[in-house]
């Protein structure tokens, strides 16, 4: 079955935002001692919704529940600062997604990050003109690693899982499209994130299936 659709993560994928979300969620928890490493960051945190980092915090190191509305209100903060100072445009991920989008396949960008963020770094990096919708942490009730998100954007463009290929970077987000259903393709950076990286991967996926 050809492949109809390309559903993207955003942080890590098409934005490198990855650091920007350590910063922000950092300079909050500096403010009450909580603190955690970058390792600590990628190791165990990487992909999550903030509100989900903070209930791990509670669990892990005692953080006040009281406290989380304000450090995540904080973390939203400084995010959107990082995302005025650093996001703009990259030429291979506009050159990409003008190019999958003009040879029809349908394009969607689902994230676990909030849609005040996903809209500001989508416009930022002026990536929004060719996606048909994006969905954020909260379009779903249960955020990746459930497939929720993919599972509601595949059903929205009408699609099955088996026509809709999922590009994403960290275990929670891989667990989520594979449980989608859906086809993955697996990157490191945005760097990977290219037109030739994406139709090798359809055409890989094409072949397979004729064989």
């Amino acid at each position: 079955m050809a492949i109809r659709a390309i559903l993207f993560d955003m942080d890590g994928v098409l934005i490198d935002a990855r650091e920007w979300h350590y910063k922000a969620l950092n300079r909050a928890l500096k403010l009450f001692g909580f603190a955690i490493t970058r390792y600590q960051h990628l190791v165990a945190y990487d992909g999550l919704p903030t509100r989900k980092k903070l209930e791990m915090l509670t669990i892990e190191r005692g953080l006040p529940v009281g406290l989380h509305g304000f450090i995540n209100e904080m973390k939203q903060r400084y995010t959107i600062d990082l995302i005025h100072r650093n996001c703009h445009p990259v030429f291979q991920h506009e050159y990409a997604l003008s190019r999958l989008k003009a040879e029809g396949l349908k394009l969607v960008v689902g994230s676990n990050s909030i849609r005040q963020s996903m809209e500001l770094m989508l416009a930022e990096a002026n990536l929004v003109k060719y996606l048909d919708f994006f969905l954020s942490n909260e379009d779903v009730r249960h955020p990746k690693p459930n497939p929720e998100i993919y599972t509601l954007a595949i059903n929205r463009l009408g699609l099955t899982p088996e026509e809709c290929l999922v590009v994403e970077d960290n275990p929670n987000g891989v667990a989520a499209a594979k449980a989608s259903g859906a086809h993955v393709m697996v990157v490191s950076t945005p760097q990977d994130v290219h037109y030739e990286a994406v139709m090798r991967h359809i055409r890989s996926h094409a072949s397979g299936a004729a064989s």
